[in-house]
């Protein structure tokens, strides 16, 4: 258990990391009594995300989960919220608004300067300090290690793209976050699958974890995988159940064995 049960660590001695920021739903009372209806539903949680990986999860591999909401603060953008996709509709790293577009806080609720800050020290920080030091303790083991940021989201949301999102969308920054070998890797297990939709570095190409922590250069790559829920659960009433996922989880650990694998092997 994490820093006053902000987060769940398990540690592992593979060198794979799943970090898994966005599935909190906790949100403070004192938060709570702030937020509209719409903050209060948290229809933007990663839903269904733990419960995938740890059907999905080779054995021995450390797993970094939030349980907090990313209404309280979102723990994949930068401390200084600098945008991820300058130019198109974010959320920052207090969201005041929801995916679609609604109000999370009710008139005159939102928090000031001075609260952001004091939200991303109490919240934030432990979160990115435990991550990095899982992967200092890996990488004290292993000469290259693995970082796979876990996510999941709604198909269609307008303010963020247009149409219906791919199954799996896998984003490793242009290529800038992980090496060449492991991108074209994955890009061959994934493309042997038929039932699933995909892409590379199409809308989502990684988030703050993907692009700050991967560092190939330095033995440490970074893979983001945003599944579109309804690949998976029933978007509208999101509970996870094993039996309908199942093919999905089965494409997931085939990805993580194969990329585990290739870092194991080099």
């Amino acid at each position: 258990m994490g820093d006053d049960a902000l987060f769940t660590m398990v540690h592992g001695e593979r060198p794979l990391l799943v970090s898994v920021p966005h599935a909190g739903t906790l949100i403070p009372d004192w938060l709570r009594e702030r937020l509209t209806a719409a903050g209060r539903a948290q229809r933007d949680a990663d839903f269904g995300v733990p419960e995938l990986y740890r059907e999905a999860l080779p054995a021995g591999c450390s797993l970094l989960t939030a349980r907090y909401s990313r209404y309280l603060v979102d723990l994949n953008r930068a401390p200084d919220d600098r945008p991820l996709y300058p130019g198109r509709f974010e959320t920052g790293i207090c969201p005041l608004s929801s995916f679609a577009g609604e109000p999370l806080y009710r008139e005159g609720q939102e928090p000031d300067a001075a609260e952001r800050r004091e939200r991303i020290e109490r919240y934030w920080r432990p979160y990115h300090e435990a991550l990095q030091s899982e992967l200092d303790r890996l990488r004290q083991r292993h000469r290259r290690v693995l970082l796979w940021d876990a996510h999941s989201i709604r198909g269609r949301l307008p303010l963020l793209f247009e149409g219906e999102l791919p199954d799996l969308n896998l984003g490793t920054a242009d290529g800038a976050s992980c090496g060449r070998d492991l991108r074209d890797a994955l890009l061959t297990v994934v493309g042997r699958q038929n039932q699933f939709s995909y892409v590379f570095d199409g809308r989502f190409k990684g988030g703050y974890i993907t692009r700050h922590y991967g560092r190939p250069a330095v033995g440490v790559d970074a893979v983001q995988l945003e599944l579109r829920q309804g690949a998976f659960l029933d978007e509208e009433e999101p509970h996870f159940e094993a039996q309908r996922a199942r093919p999905l989880i089965e494409v997931v650990r085939d990805l993580l064995e194969h990329a585990l694998a290739m870092i194991e092997e080099d």
